[in-house]
């Protein structure tokens, strides 16, 4: 169960009280002073990084790609060199897993385990928060962001809105960068509907992937996460209203956003789950090739064509070094309130609910 905690602000009143802070943290002056300066000079040296939570594949797959200098889609500038093993029991996905990864990461790379989150931190330059459970993340972030260490927050980001708005709340306070977010948002298809204006300026967007669910997490928080990443990586930010259609098969979710766009996202469990999407632009309707889900659990070696994970380190390397996150925390922050508002909908037969 949840702590109680006092009852949440509105979203706008979380926007208005943050807004000095969201600034401060979206840019290089939120970073401390010694992570500005770290690689100033010279050729940067090699990162060191922790990982919290040894219970998903992706603990697997991005060591690889940063750890093993032989494998044709290494990532250079950084290692995992320590990790903490974390785990939730009362999750499926984690209990059955979390003994095979932690072997297999520390017997492959040599990878230290740390007693406790605290030491992990202890002289290493930025920390990968991997747990599958989102409930975990608000408290094993806490020591991370008390150590001002730039701290990458696996999805789901958190298992609530509440929790989200206070990590990126403590993030601040702290001046500790943060970022989260899919690997779907840097997959090549996906940031091509973006940069190559063939659809002209984005009016509109539909997407679509597997959204089975787990009994701990509100239904898109587990896996519907990627298909709505991918519509903010089209649309952005700015949604007012969401509702949603709930079905054995299949979740549709319509957000409304402030200047009058639709966005579409079709959470799929029954089918062929392969995920993809629309851009409707004002010059064209262009569509990304379909990503299936094997592309998301191949490992690095498998192909010639780099993971689907490699756009999504790599980014998390770029951010470890500059402090700057590619997705605000805010934007993150509204990601969670449109699925929390689509679990209300749901509740509420379909009706519309306005983003908290």
């Amino acid at each position: 169960m949840e702590e109680m905690m006092p009852a949440r602000p509105s979203r706008r009143d979380f926007m208005k009280t943050t807004a000095a802070g969201a600034a401060a943290l979206a840019v290089s002056e939120s970073v401390p002073s010694e992570a500005r300066t770290r690689f100033a000079q010279g050729a940067p040296r090699e990162l060191e990084l922790g990982i919290i939570g040894l219970d998903t594949s992706h603990v697997i797959a991005f060591t690889e790609l940063l750890n093993d200098s032989s494998n044709p889609h290494h990532i250079p500038g950084a290692r995992v060199v320590r990790a903490y093993k974390g785990g939730s029991p009362d999750v499926e996905a984690s209990a059955t897993r979390i003994e095979k990864f932690t072997a297999e990461i520390t017997s492959r790379w040599d990878i230290t385990l740390a007693p406790s989150i605290e030491e992990l931190c202890e002289g290493i330059d930025g920390v990968l928060v991997s747990s599958v459970d989102g409930r975990a993340h608000l408290s094993q972030v806490r020591p991370v962001i008390a150590a001002r260490k730039p701290v990458f927050v696996d999805k789901p980001f958190t298992a609530s809105l509440r929790d989200a708005r206070e990590i990126v709340r403590l993030a601040r306070e702290h001046e500790t960068p943060i970022f989260s977010s899919s690997a779907l948002r840097f997959a090549d298809d996906v940031a091509t509907l973006v940069k190559d204006g063939r659809a002209g300026s984005i009016v509109g967007a539909s997407t679509f992937g597997p959204a089975p669910t787990e009994p701990h997490h509100p239904d898109l928080f587990w896996y519907g996460i990627h298909a709505v990443e991918m519509l903010y990586t089209l649309l952005g930010p700015g949604c007012e209203r969401v509702t949603r259609v709930h079905t054995e098969g299949a979740d549709v979710v319509v957000g409304q956003w402030q200047d009058g766009r639709l966005g579409v996202v079709r959470g799929i469990r029954k089918g062929d789950d392969s995920y993809g999407a629309l851009a409707f632009g004002t010059e064209a309707i262009v569509g990304s090739p379909s990503l299936v889900p094997a592309a998301a659990s191949q490992t690095p070696n498998d192909s010639a064509v780099p993971p689907i994970y490699h756009g999504l380190v790599t980014a998390i390397i770029e951010f470890m070094r500059s402090g700057k996150p590619p997705v605000t925390p805010d934007e993150t922050v509204e990601i969670i309130a449109f699925m929390e508002a689509a679990e209300t909908s749901k509740a509420r037969g379909g009706a519309p609910v306005e983003l908290a």
